[in-house]
């Protein structure tokens, strides 16, 4: 069995990487405080985003595989640049905040276990994931990112550890608890907007050009861009399907433990180990602090990295994590940018949490248009040639430009009634 693994991580691909750096710390507190706050009653929102999920990060790798360039580079050929631009500013501001959550969340949770200072560990963490991308090559970063998605199975270890009321979870999953209430339907747009990121979109994309560098950079006959298109469909199937596998088993694991224990705030992922420790027991608190690092660590170089080729592909620059740092100054100098401003964000009084509610409201805005954008590229002859989207993707991928749609509206209506 132990021959097979590493056998089976040179077939990960980025779609596994990327379905994985989906769980990450912000993502993890959203779906276990959904759990604390509604117990079993939102489990049914995994599977319904699933397949809208598994459609846009399918046009957006099959759109980095076929072109050759990332989602940004195309968009910049086909859209106007003052578009992109608002687009690219704007993700890089959402991705900032959100890795100021993740690594405070890293933070907190190694000082619930070894001790010491919340923000020592979390500036070392920021160095880490900052050295990491700058001096590691993608064609060894991508094993040690492929290695980090195992540590999520720690969520589905950690279920099986306290008693789960079977019945009543397949029962709320064929027949939803439905609440017409603002915060029902809030942390619906949540859930959305944490599973379906645009950043997201951007590094898979992107891992399709680094893998195809890897292999000389041409894009190949039709036959060879066929037959990488198979893969790249079962590698996204498989990437998404393990996102939200793991999404379902944080909220069950918050839905068992703390709803059942009366617990129904959670602001932080650090915040429901700690508060898992004395409902569930040690080795399940380890579990879920050591995910929530493990996580970090695969989800903070994705955000940075997205960002990053966000921007150098908006301005033609050279970009890549295969690419030597003086090749590409300018990219790696927005990896590190973002990391350091992420990380000094824990160092103000901002509330990282409430912060990433405001990152949350970006990424929905951003999402629809962008969503909107490579649907359009991945349906265009002049873009894709003889590879544009199939009819079940079109449908699903635009379905899920308009539950994004729904989500923006329904967050923008949020923020209005707030500020009434």
């Amino acid at each position: 069995m132990l021959k097979r693994v590493p056998s089976f991580l040179r077939h990960v691909g980025p779609g596994v990487v990327t379905g994985a750096a989906d769980d990450d710390p912000s993502g993890i507190a959203t779906y276990t405080q959904a759990g604390a706050q509604f117990g079993t009653g939102l489990l049914w929102t995994v599977f319904l985003s699933l397949p809208f999920m598994i459609a846009i990060q399918l046009v957006s790798a099959r759109i980095g595989r076929v072109t050759g360039k990332g989602v940004a580079a195309n968009l910049r050929a086909h859209t106007p640049r003052s578009f992109l631009m608002a687009m690219v500013t704007l993700l890089v501001v959402a991705n900032t905040i959100n890795i100021a959550a993740d690594i405070a969340a890293m933070g907190e949770a190694l000082q619930l276990v070894v001790g010491g200072g919340a923000h020592f560990h979390a500036m070392a963490f920021g160095v880490v994931t900052v050295l990491l991308q700058v001096f590691v090559p993608y064609r060894k970063l991508a094993p040690v990112l492929k290695w980090l998605t195992l540590f999520l199975f720690a969520y589905v270890i950690a279920v099986f550890l306290v008693q789960v009321p079977w019945g009543q979870v397949l029962h709320d999953l064929v027949i939803p608890k439905l609440q017409w209430t603002s915060g029902y339907w809030m942390m619906i747009v949540a859930l959305l907007g944490t599973t379906i990121s645009p950043y997201l979109f951007f590094w898979q994309a992107s891992q399709e050009v680094e893998e195809l560098r890897l292999r000389g950079g041409a894009l190949g006959a039709d036959q060879e861009i066929r037959s990488d298109l198979r893969r790249v469909k079962q590698d996204t199937f498989v990437g998404m399907f393990f996102s939200n596998f793991i999404a379902f088993f944080v909220m069950l694991l918050g839905a068992v433990v703390l709803y059942a224990a009366g617990v129904h705030d959670v602001t932080s992922a650090a915040q429901a180990a700690q508060a898992l420790r004395p409902l569930a027991g040690d080795f399940a608190f380890a579990l879920f602090a050591g995910g929530i690092i493990a996580t970090g660590l695969l989800a903070v170089p994705v955000l940075a990295s997205s960002a990053a080729y966000a921007v150098a592909e908006a301005f033609g620059w050279p970009e890549g994590l295969e690419r030597h740092w003086f090749e590409a100054r300018r990219f790696y100098a927005i990896i590190g940018i973002a990391t350091v401003v992420g990380t000094g964000l824990d160092f103000t009084p901002i509330d990282p949490m409430k912060a990433l509610y405001w990152s949350a409201v970006i990424n929905g805005v951003v999402a629809v248009p962008i969503m909107a954008g490579m649907m359009l590229l991945a349906n265009k002859k002049e873009v894709m040639g003889n590879f544009t989207s199939g009819r079940k993707t079109c449908w699903f991928g635009w379905g899920g430009v308009v539950i994004m749609g729904f989500a923006v509206v329904m967050m923008l209506w949020d923020v209005f009634r707030q500020m009434l």
